[in-house]
């Protein structure tokens, strides 16, 4: 395919494959989602969730929680921000779905997936997977809420413990007017230990007419290829991997291109390359201070330098990061990554 038949906006659809950002929280906030936008390769990027619990969420924290809104709710490269919300009420759902659309959102997701027993326990996230009829009765009250012309999209798991409930939870989301569906290729009992059921996502995806994501375990190209032949999915969404080789979203998109004889972008950087990482690490610290809450707190951007190099593959094989995660501020994590 060309280029050009490669997703650039929010919108999944056939024919052109999508290279979502994963939302994860704590971790691609605006920083990290500005700072892998800018690395490239990511059709558009999904926001940490907004939990929805006894009241509706405001503007206000939906300005604090996605500062894109203020730039059309796009990252400082264009690419597009899509809200994600998590909660059991379809009304205060469909309510602040409401409120983040009259900030300008380009759409929703709706989060069926998180498996944290804290979020589980308040009625949110996989703890739906269970409650076939309340998820499409949530899927249908936030698309009611939503301009036609806006996508509402699903997130799920294949099940709480049983991966084929999978199959009647996509039909459900599509019943309620779901745009497309994501499926991570675990239930909410298997965490996040391998294997990853690719193959239920290609079940369920068999059942539906709107397209499915396939997320989970995808860490190189070869996993890639081999989740796309199982699954049968064109449309891929990447988190844990894009932290860990964040040229991958690239790798993706280059395979995509170079199949039908496009042209590639230019040969990208070894995961492991360190020399290749300093600048984006560098980069990444200078966007840590520019969204922090605090003003310019350099300790804050130390603190998330190191939680990337923690995800990353850099210092596989290696020991330094044992060296350099004893450190506190900026000058001295890259005086130590200078020595490296």
């Amino acid at each position: 395919m060309p280029t050009s038949s490669l997703l650039s906006g929010l919108e999944v659809s056939a024919g052109r494959p999508a290279i979502i950002l994963a939302p994860m929280e704590g971790i691609t906030d605006a920083p990290m989602r500005a700072m892998l936008t800018e690395i490239g390769g990511f059709s558009h990027v999904v926001s940490e969730f907004l939990r929805v619990s006894q009241t509706v969420i405001p503007k206000k924290v939906f300005r604090k929680e996605i500062p894109e809104c203020e730039n059309g709710f796009r990252t400082g490269k264009s690419v597009l921000v899509q809200p994600q919300l998590l909660g059991g009420d379809p009304s205060r759902l469909a309510e602040s779905a409401r409120e983040v659309i009259s900030l300008g959102a380009p759409g929703i997701d709706l989060n069926f997936g998180c498996p944290a027993p804290t979020v589980n326990r308040h009625d949110g996230g996989a703890t739906l997977l269970k409650y076939p009829e309340r998820l499409e009765m949530i899927v249908a009250a936030v698309r009611a809420a939503t301009p036609s012309h806006l996508p509402v999209s699903a997130k799920l798991r294949l099940g709480w413990d049983d991966p084929a409930v999978v199959i009647e939870n996509a039909k459900r989301a599509e019943a309620g007017g779901a745009s497309w569906i994501t499926i991570h290729a675990r239930t909410k009992m298997n965490g996040y230990q391998p294997p990853a059921y690719w193959e239920w996502i290609g079940k369920a995806r068999l059942g539906v007419k709107i397209p499915v994501v396939a997320n989970g375990d995808i860490w190189r190209i070869e996993d890639f290829r081999k989740c796309r032949e199982i699954s049968g999915c064109e449309h891929f969404m990447i988190g844990r991997s894009a932290l860990a080789d964040p040229w991958l979203a690239h790798r993706i998109r280059n395979e995509l291109v170079d199949e039908t004889g496009g042209t590639v972008a230019e040969t990208l950087p070894l995961a492991v390359d360190l020399k290749a990482w300093l600048p984006h690490l560098s980069r990444f610290a200078e966007l840590s201070r520019l969204f922090s809450q605090k003003g310019d707190d350099t300790r804050y951007a130390a603190r998330r330098v190191k939680q990337w190099l923690r995800y990353s593959e850099v210092h596989h094989g290696t020991n330094w990061f044992t060296r350099v995660k004893r450190f506190e501020t900026l000058p001295e994590i890259f005086a130590s990554l200078a020595e490296i």
